[in-house]
């Protein structure tokens, strides 16, 4: 594990002003993260406590909060990381030999406990990382952190967990036993309190009655020995009262046999044994956190009337003890042998008789009125009882908690099938990928993308494709619209994007799925006036229609269509509910709704409440609704996200780069062009400069002629990256730039994900103004090094961007940065500006795509739309005789040679296609 330095060496600040959450990097480390507080839940003397142990190490840390941060209210992370660690130090402290096992530490990680931690983790920074096996990673950290601590005391374990916090002290020093003891029917259970007495030589700890403790101790002198001992009993007896009976009476230090109610009254009592430092013992088939007990059983949606949101399913009632139904008659029997722990088919399991009576009552309740509808019970309602989502509008929301857990609700045969197939969208569907209309291969993760959203779309529902940025989110779309042409859905489809994505679908489709009738509804490719007069007579015509989100609001045509498949791409645009334009693409007429987003979508609950209202209407409740949810959620004893993670998984498709299965499938090195548009300054600018090249090469010629077109070549490209660069004015604002509009977009998306990224520019001037555009969207300071960089700290630079928590962000000049550097960290490379050589463009790449890279290289070549920057482009894709010469002349010189006519025509402007509207 790993901790932010930046975290650390913030200076104390008021507690109202900041707090601290925890955060795991992609490689599945744990940090400390410092975040704006409205102050409330950490104070002043927390925050300074936490930060201190997480100075010595993130695992130094999590076992702080485990072992001591153990009152007091935490933000979710922090307690999340608490409850994990507790677990940790509760294990640890009932190995019945820990005085001697401290030294080489080998517990197993709890699996099955783990898993259900993981269910119910809390949004925050990387949860998308946050799986079984880092779990386990921290398990071992926290092992070898505990292992130092001891040592670093000497060894002394009972000094070592007194310094945590006096409720570990003499934890292991008193053990309560309860065992089956079958050759007694009236009285089948037995128990014994024990104790450590002392190691063998062996090195195992041996355990005698407690009794036996009575006479060791019975000299004055061990008096105080002996109270420490029982202590952690005193304690539980403060809050059991048949403890105290049991000590009191003397009766505590003899064996005891005991009848199934004096069994179960110890197991419900074993919380209080264990907080108070005394270690159980039981037998294996009482798991205290999940009893074995029979349970009513609800099963909704064994058959379905209707698709989509709006279908109907049947609700029925029955009986279940574990995997298994029961028999009317068998719950019966069951309940006639009253509450506590009762024998049935071999094993014993604990009743409950009034609670079992409440619940029932309650099911029955629901049952009579949803047969009084007549229709059944909603898809939306039927989700949220099968993920125990106490929403409002659900019927299970007047279930008290305690009889929730008495009750389950389960997927009838229909529902099963169908949430499997969304759950793994792996498996085979009666419909094949599209072959001859795709022009591309589609690689396995992919063609199980295909397959859900299909699955989705037949069903009438909607979705999420959150995949990581470069796995190929749009080739699966592409593939689901052919797919739909195919199956006679006449459409027509509308997809939703980026003004400065455009460029990028309209490639995509021509090139992947020429066969889709495309109209884009935009400036850059239409007349303001044929615009405003798009129809339904217009839409019908095409296949897919193309607009941005902005002129979704400007053309009320787009709203009155009724279409069948709306996809938003970038989808993180209507996170914000309260946008105009969120309001607008919510209104949209539409069979299906899907989303594409790269970003984390369940780490922050108002993102994903606006996302889902969007794909899914309905399923979260309103937003009043939901917040209610989140802090019932946020304020229960036991806070788990469990519940809200299981209801909307099934619409969330979300694949990481960094997945063996996925990285095992993908190219060392993926390309893509990120197509930018001009502001209307970079306009005039660039409209001002084909005048003057113009003026110029009327009256020039020669070397003079060459040196202007080198210089106005110069100032277009200047142009293109920002008008500041050409102005010398300083200013560098970002709404002046198509450029650095498009890098705030990727760059947000690189910053959710943590992910690291290098940033390449011709111009040495251009380093100090990216630095800081990108400093304000990390939050963090990145690197920077040019020709004027000296040669001595270039290593240094080097060294803090390859580590973990290192600088998020590495500005080079190409010149200075495209050789002898080895950025492996980088999982991005942005050409902000070209060279026109791809030789020198693949050896900057280069500099994170070498030998130790790990993961797949993403490489956004930024061109601008509609100018010399796309043709340049398009000469070099086309491998034409010119653009040979060009690249082996060393970039622009030849392009002096050209005719007067010839460059102009190249260094034109497509004023429609350039503008973003």
């Amino acid at each position: 594990m790993t901790v932010s330095n930046a975290a650390i060496a913030a200076p104390q600040q008021n507690a109202a002003g900041i707090s601290l959450e925890l955060g795991i990097s992609p490689a599945g480390h744990l940090h400390l993260e410092q975040v704006a507080s409205d102050g409330g839940l950490l104070a002043p003397a927390a925050i300074g406590r936490i930060r201190k142990a997480f100075e010595h190490g993130a695992d130094s840390g999590l076992l702080h909060l485990g072992a001591s941060e153990l009152s007091g209210a935490l933000p979710p992370s922090l307690a999340f990381g608490r409850e994990f660690a507790h677990l940790f130090m509760t294990r640890l402290c009932a190995l019945p030999d820990l005085i001697n096992l401290w030294t080489s530490l080998d517990m197993p990680a709890p699996r099955a406990e783990l898993e259900k931690l993981l269910a119910g983790a809390p949004p925050m920074t990387g949860a998308e990382y946050l799986n079984l096996p880092c779990l386990e990673l921290w398990w071992t950290g926290l092992q070898v952190a505990a292992h130092d601590e001891i040592a670093a005391d000497d060894g002394d374990v009972q000094q070592w967990l007194a310094s945590k916090h006096p409720s570990w002290n003499m934890v292991g020093r008193v053990c309560f036993h309860l065992a089956e003891n079958k050759a007694n029917e009236q009285a089948p259970f037995a128990f014994l309190a024990t104790y450590a007495a002392g190691v063998t030589q062996q090195s195992r700890v041996q355990h005698l009655p407690l009794g036996r403790a009575l006479q060791e101790y019975a000299g004055s002198d061990q008096r105080d020995a002996l109270l420490r001992l029982l202590m952690p009993v005193h304690r539980a007896s403060e809050s059991c009262a048949w403890l105290k009976s049991l000590a009191d009476s003397g009766a505590l230090f003899q064996p005891i046999a005991w009848t199934p109610r004096d069994a179960h009254r110890f197991l419900q009592s074993i919380p209080i044994f264990e907080a108070s430092g005394i270690v159980v013992r039981i037998p294996d088939w009482w798991k205290p956190h999940s009893p074995p007990r029979p349970r009513v059983t609800v099963n909704v949606g064994q058959r379905a009337a209707g698709i989509g949101f709006d279908a109907m399913m049947d609700f029925d009632i029955a009986f279940s003890l574990g995997e298994e139904n029961l028999s009317q008659q068998e719950w019966e029997q069951l309940l006639a042998a009253g509450s506590g722990l009762v024998r049935l088919k071999g094993s014993w399991v604990e009743v409950d008789r009034a609670q079992l009576d409440a619940v029932l009552a309650h099911w029955k309740k629901v049952q009579r009125s949803v047969h009084d509808a007549g229709d059944g019970i909603s898809f939306l309602d039927g989700m949220r009882l099968l993920a125990g989502a106490a929403l409002d509008g659900a019927a299970q929301q007047d279930l008290p908690a305690a009889q929730a857990a008495w009750s389950t609700v389960v997927a009838g045969d229909w529902l099963r099938n169908v949430l499997d197939g969304l759950r793994n969208p792996d498996g085979a569907l009666d419909i094949s990928l599209p072959g001859a209309e795709l022009k591309a291969q589609l690689r396995p993760y992919q063609q199980q993308g295909v397959h859900w959203l299909w699955l989705l779309n037949r069903l009438g529902l909607g979705g999420c494709l959150a995949d990581d940025m470069g796995l190929g989110k749009t080739v699966q779309v592409l593939a689901l619209l052919l797919l739909a042409k195919r199956e006679s859905d006449p459409g027509p489809h509308l997809l939703v994007v980026p003004a400065s994505l455009i460029g990028n679908w309209q490639s995509e489709m021509a090139r992947f799925a020429p066969g889709l009738r495309l109209l884009t509804a935009h400036p850059s490719a239409l007349p303001a006036a044929t615009l405003a007069a798009l129809g339904a007579e217009q839409f019908t015509q095409a296949d897919v229609v193309i607009t941005s989100y902005g002129s979704l609001l400007r053309l009320p045509g787009l709203q009155q269509q009724s279409w069948s498949i709306v996809a938003l791409d970038e989808a993180q645009a209507i996170k914000n509910a309260g946008t105009r334009q969120a309001r607008a693409v919510k209104t949209l007429k539409s069979r299906v709704r899907f989303a594409l987003t790269g970003t984390p979508v369940e780490n922050r609950l108002g993102d994903l409440w606006s996302l889902f209202d969007f794909i899914c209407p309905g399923l979260l409740g309103t937003d009043k609704a939901f917040g209610r949810f989140v802090r019932r959620l946020e304020q229960a004893e036991n806070p788990g996200y469990a519940a809200l993670r299981k209801l909307v998984q099934p619409y969330i498709l979300r694949r990481l780069k960094s997945d063996k299965s996925i990285i095992a499938d993908l190219p060392d090195k993926t390309e893509v062009k990120a197509y930018c548009s001009l502001s209307r300054l970079q306009v005039g600018l660039y409209q001002d400069a084909i005048a003057g090249l113009g003026q110029q090469l009327a009256s020039l010629d020669g070397i003079a002629r060459r040196g202007a077109v080198l210089a106005f070549l110069m100032r277009f490209k200047q142009i293109c990256n920002h008008p500041s660069q050409w102005l010398g004015d300083g200013a560098y604002a970002p709404a002046d730039s198509g450029k650095f509009a498009r890098l705030r977009e990727l760059a947000e998306e690189i910053a959710a994900r943590q992910e690291k990224v290098l940033v390449f520019t011709q111009f040495q001037e251009m380093t100090g103004p990216l630095h800081d555009f990108l400093q304000q969207i990390f939050g963090r300071a990145g690197c920077v090094l040019h020709g004027a960089t000296p040669v001595k700290a270039r290593k240094a630079l080097v060294e803090q961007f390859q580590q973990e928590q290192g600088p998020p962000f590495f500005v080079l000049s190409i010149k200075a940065g495209g050789t002898g550097l080895t950025l492996t960290a980088a999982s991005h490379v942005i050409h902000f500006d070209r060279w026109w050589n791809p030789a020198v463009e693949n050896q900057a790449t280069d500099r994170a795509y070498r030998i130790g890279q790990k993961k797949n290289v993403l490489v956004h070549k930024f061109i601008c739309r509609g100018t010399v920057e796309e043709k340049i482009d398009a000469l070099i894709e086309a491998k034409s005789g010119l653009s040979n010469e060009i690249l082996a002349g060393g970039g622009e010189m030849l392009l002096t040679e050209m005719s007067n006519e010839a460059l102009l025509q190249l260094v034109s402007l497509d004023i429609d296609s350039a503008t973003e509207a």
